[in-house]
């Protein structure tokens, strides 16, 4: 019985850290990425890791809305173009490739949102717009911003913000569970 109350703590724990993060978060910011997303030709998502993984995931999303949606690295994913946007995810705001393809997306006139804990970094400072995640970065050891492991929190805001956004943009538009649903993946 006392491993099971674990769990539970763990859990807890993580939604209590997740709920911390929101308080930080403005509307406004998310009113703005929507405005992006809504202007853009297509919408290209980068990252690494695990904050990749929840990038695919918001993909995935916003492909059942109805946008034309890629993943950077994928070998069908096309060359990135002026009115394109590329929503960027990197806790440090510094990892190499994703500053590499942030440079290329702004040289060739797209639109970058930076979804970063690091308003001061490399990727921040090519955005247009910043969406700032008040977490610990993977290299912060110590347990005052996070009780859970490496990026672990930072992560799983991204999913949870690009899920809000998702959920805000789907309800607005007037389209229902069955009308997304022709867009889901069939050949699973």
């Amino acid at each position: 019985m006392e491993k099971k109350n674990n769990y539970i703590t763990s859990l807890l724990q993580i939604l209590q850290e997740n709920q911390e993060i929101i308080r930080f978060l403005d509307n406004g910011t998310f009113i703005a990425i929507e405005e992006r997303i809504k202007n853009a030709n297509a919408i290209f998502f980068a990252g690494a890791g695990r904050t990749g993984l929840a990038l695919k995931m918001g993909a995935m999303r916003f492909m059942h809305l109805g946008f034309q949606v890629y993943v950077v690295g994928e070998t069908t994913t096309p060359a990135i173009l002026e009115n394109d946007l590329l929503i960027v995810g990197s806790g440090s705001g510094t990892t190499s490739t994703l500053v590499s393809a942030t440079e290329k997306a702004k040289k060739q006139g797209a639109k970058i949102v930076a979804i970063t804990a690091d308003e001061k970094s490399k990727i921040a400072t090519l955005a247009d717009n910043i969406l700032p995640i008040r977490a610990a970065l993977k290299t912060d050891f110590g347990l005052t911003n996070s009780q859970q492991y490496a990026g672990s929190l930072f992560e799983q805001s991204v999913l949870l913000a690009l899920d809000a956004l998702f959920m805000t943009m789907w309800q607005s538009s007037g389209l229902t569970k069955e009308d997304l649903w022709p867009k889901h993946a069939n050949l699973e």
